[in-house]
């Protein structure tokens, strides 16, 4: 029973050490920013996009949902972006 609990504590130990936390948000888009690869959102909040995502297929009006996560540091990573119907 000891060994079970210690071991559940280990891996949430590293786990939680990660240190970033998984977020989404569905917003539209207000503007696209091409040459810096980003977007912004009508709620203001602006996001760069990865290379393995391309700026060029979204447009301003388009509603999305962005699921991205945020470093103990305060660095945002967009893991992927999808159009919502």
């Amino acid at each position: 029973m000891k060994r079970s609990v210690i071991i559940a504590a280990a891996i949430f130990a590293v786990a939680s050490s990660t240190g970033a936390l998984a977020k989404g948000i569905t917003d539209t888009i207000k503007s696209v920013d091409k040459k810096g690869d980003s977007i912004t959102l009508m709620n203001g909040r602006v996001f760069k996009l990865p290379e393995k995502i391309e700026v060029e297929r979204f447009k301003a009006g388009e509603k999305v949902r962005v699921n991205y996560s945020t470093t103990k540091a305060g660095r945002t990573t967009v893991s992927s972006i999808r159009p919502v119907m």
